[in-house]
This record gives C-alpha cells, sequence and structure tokens, in this order.
C-alpha cells in the first residue's frame, strides 16, 4: 500500500489531466442530447415531446448510473470502475449513428445516461483520495472547467461541420476517443486498491461491502444523508426555475431577439467557467460552508435579473455574475467525500446525482405555474429556493477549516512578543 501524499506531485497531477480530458469527453457525450437534438428529432421523425423526452431518459439513466456505479467504484476500485465507464459511455455515443427509431434512440440515450452519470461520483473518489483538504476545491474546479470547455468545443465542432457539409453523426464518433483512452488509465491513475488516501491511515482504507449505500443511511449517518440530498434536490429545482425559463423569459417578457438572447446565455455560461475557479479558491481557504454565500448572492440577482429597470449590457452582466455565483456547488465534490469515511467516497459523491430526481418534476411543476402566475413570479421561486438550499448547507457539518494565507502567518507572526 501506497500513500497517496508519498507519489510524486508530477504523477497527481498527470492523473488529474487525465481525468479532466475523460470529463472533457464524458461532458461531450452528455451534451450530444440538447445540442444535436433538432437534427436527430429530424433524422428519426420525432415530435417535440419524443424530443424532449431523450433527455428526460438520459437523465433517468444518469440517476441510476450514479447510485449504481457509485457503490461498485468504491467496492471494486475506482480506476477500474472509470475504466469500465469510460468504455461504455463511449461505445454508446458511437451506437448512436446506429438507431433508426424513437425507441431505439430512448434507449440509447438511457444507457448513455447511466455510464455518464457515473463520471461525477467516481472521479470525485479519485482526485478526493490524490489529493489534500487544501487544494481539493481548486482541484474540482479544474474538472468543473473541463465540463465547461466540452460545451463550448461541441459548438464549434457543430458549426464546423454544418459548415463543412458533413453529416451531423460524425460528432458522435468522437466515442472512439474513451474507448482507446481507457486502455491508458492504469499506465496513468494510481491503482486506489493499493494507495492509502490522502490524509487517511491504512486502517481506514477498508473495503466497502454489501451494498455501500446502506452505510449512507446508517444511524450515524442518516440525517446529514437526508440533509444533503434535500440541498442537492432544491439545486436542480431552483436551476430548472430559473436557469430553464431563461431564454424563453427574454424573448417573451422582454422581447430580445435571438442573437440578444443567445449572447445573454453565453454571458451567463461565462460567469460559471470562471466562477468554478474562485470558489474552489474560496472552499480551499475559509472551508466548504463559505460557498454556500454564493447561493445566497444568486438568489438576490435573480430578483434583480427579473424587476430591476437595467438595460441589456447590465442585465447580460447579472447573467455573468448569477453564473459565476452558482458555480459555488464546485466544492460540493470534495465536500461530499470528506462528510464520509474513505471508503465510501464515490457512493456519497454520487449524492449530487440523486437530486436529479427532481429536475423530472420541475419542468411540469414550473410550467402550471407559469400558465396561473406568469413566468416572472414563478422564476421568482428559484430565489426563494437557491436561498432555503443556502441555509441548509449553512447547517451541515465543515469538513475544512479557515487556512490563512503565508502573508498572514508572517506577518502574526511578527506581532508575537518574543520571550
Amino acid at each position: 500500500m501506497q500513500r497517496a501524499e508519498d507519489m510524486s506531485i508530477g504523477r497527481r497531477i498527470g492523473a488529474l489531466a487525465f481525468l479532466a480530458t475523460a470529463y472533457i469527453l464524458y461532458s461531450w457525450s452528455w451534451n450530444t442530447v440538447d445540442v444535436l437534438r433538432p437534427y436527430i428529432a429530424d433524422d428519426l421523425d420525432l415530435s417535440l415531446t419524443q424530443a424532449g423526452s431523450l433527455y428526460s431518459a438520459q437523465a433517468l439513466g444518469a440517476l441510476a448510473g450514479a447510485v449504481i456505479n457509485g457503490q461498485l467504484a468504491d467496492r471494486f476500485g475506482r480506476r477500474n470502475a472509470l475504466m469500465a465507464v469510460m468504455v461504455g459511455f463511449g461505445t454508446m455515443l458511437v451506437l448512436g449513428t446506429l438507431v433508426t427509431s424513437y425507441m431505439q434512440v430512448l434507449g440509447q440515450r438511457f444507457l448513455l445516461g447511466y455510464f455518464t452519470g457515473s463520471m461525477y461520483p467516481i472521479t470525485v473518489g479519485i482526485y478526493a483520495s490524490l489529493f489534500g483538504p487544501a487544494v481539493r476545491g481548486r482541484v474540482a474546479s479544474v474538472i468543473m472547467g473541463s465540463s465547461y470547455l466540452a460545451v463550448s468545443l461541441l459548438g464549434f465542432a457543430s458549426a464546423t461541420v454544418f459548415s463543412l457539409g458533413y453529416d451531423w453523426h460524425l460528432l458522435l464518433w468522437v466515442g472512439v476517443i474513451p474507448i482507446v483512452m481507457a486502455a491508458f488509465a492504469p499506465l496513468v491513475v494510481p491503482n486506489d486498491r493499493k494507495m492509502i488516501a490522502h490524509g487517511a491511515a491504512a486502517h481506514d482504507e477498508q473495503r466497502a461491502s454489501g451494498f455501500p449505500i446502506k452505510e449512507l443511511f446508517s444511524p450515524a449517518l442518516r440525517k446529514r444523508t437526508i440533509m444533503l440530498t434535500l440541498v442537492s434536490g432544491l439545486n436542480f429545482f431552483a436551476y430548472q426555475a430559473f436557469t430553464g425559463w431563461a431564454t424563453t423569459y427574454l424573448r417573451d417578457e422582454r422581447g430580445w431577439s435571438d442573437s440578444a438572447i443567445g449572447v445573454s446565455v453565453s454571458w451567463m455560461f461565462a460567469g460559471s467557467l470562471l466562477g468554478g475557479f474562485f470558489w474552489g479558491w474560496v472552499g480551499d481557504r475559509f472551508g466548504r460552508r463559505s460557498a454556500a454565500i454564493g447561493f445566497f448572492v444568486t438568489a438576490a440577482l435573480i430578483l434583480v435579473y427579473l424587476y430591476a429597470p437595467i438595460s441589456q449590457m447590465v442585465l447580460n452582466l447579472v447573467a455573468f455574475s448569477y453564473g459565476a455565483c452558482l458555480a459555488c456547488s464546485v466544492v460540493w465534490g470534495p465536500w461530499l467525500a470528506e462528510l464520509y469515511p474513505h471508503h465510501l467516497k464515490s457512493t456519497a459523491a454520487s449524492i449530487f446525482n440523486w437530486g436529479r430526481i427532481v429536475s423530472f418534476v420541475a419542468p411540469l411543476i414550473t410550467a402550471q405555474m407559469a400558465e396561473a402566475f406568469g413566468l416572472s413570479l414563478t422564476m421568482t421561486l428559484a430565489s426563494v429556493v437557491f436561498a432555503l438550499a443556502a441555509i441548509i448547507w449553512m447547517r451541515l457539518p465543515e469538513t475544512h477549516r479557515y487556512v490563512p494565507s503565508p502573508r498572514a502567518v508572517v506577518a502574526e507572526a511578527a506581532i508575537q512578543p518574543r520571550i
């Protein structure tokens, strides 16, 4: 058994680079359901309802994959699970070139979701074992940034493919890359079954047995697990209630053009990309619960976005700030891993995806509310829900205490009386 602390920083950064690349490919695969939706619908002659149900099938698969594969990763090895999942989602993406009916594409999207939904808990389990708590937030921000980068790459690649007159199915052949990459994981990613996680003692590295998820609901951990699931669910609901309706609001309530709406969405995405690095630093410096401030600010910005008489430029700045504050959840990866025993890291990280079950019903609930009370008032609900999520977040245990900057340590030492 080798201690993670004894591994060279170069080897651990190499493993992080591998995980970030795998995460780009995962995010590319996942987001094809949105970016390529109209082309899939045209190819298979799907109705709007059928086309929209592809996301529901994929999200349902993601929930199942997070619960099942997170446990398998803790029991049989996270590197082994990473390799299996990369082969799985790569294969499912390529098989998207062969579907010829609605039922086939529905099954393909469910299985694609099953494998992609496993990437978050498995990735968190690996990097939380390789790096110490003082840098885990910033490590998590690298992974989150990779996910946002993938969306940009997919958008750019789709525009290029269509401009050159190629068929959109070409974008699905990217699935070959993770299949090939998986074979190289043993050369880059340390074997967690033969490694003592960063900060753990040898006796902490027991293997999960039976169904690890049962330990999350043991008497000592049950309340914590339920509260975390609630925070995750509220996050997904609030996101759907506001972000899910943002483009509709700008078009129908503000009367913006399609191009102006696209610019506003880009501002929001850019905010999330940069905000992840900021909140990763905040979580490492001041503790995981300190990032809950992001949800409080998000709640306030929603009210400004909806009701303040501001220009397009200012509203785009508000959208940027909203996206940046929304990224405060980047600290959840390391936080979830730290809240539970070392042998449950991936199972615990899967709690993040448990909240997805709320996203199944959120669009239906908010749509009915919008018809009854108007879109602005419905989107205001997101402000209340984000604030409620932040309050619950603040009531959960802290796992990483305030770390003073080196400059502060030197300054404090300088004013200490000498004896």
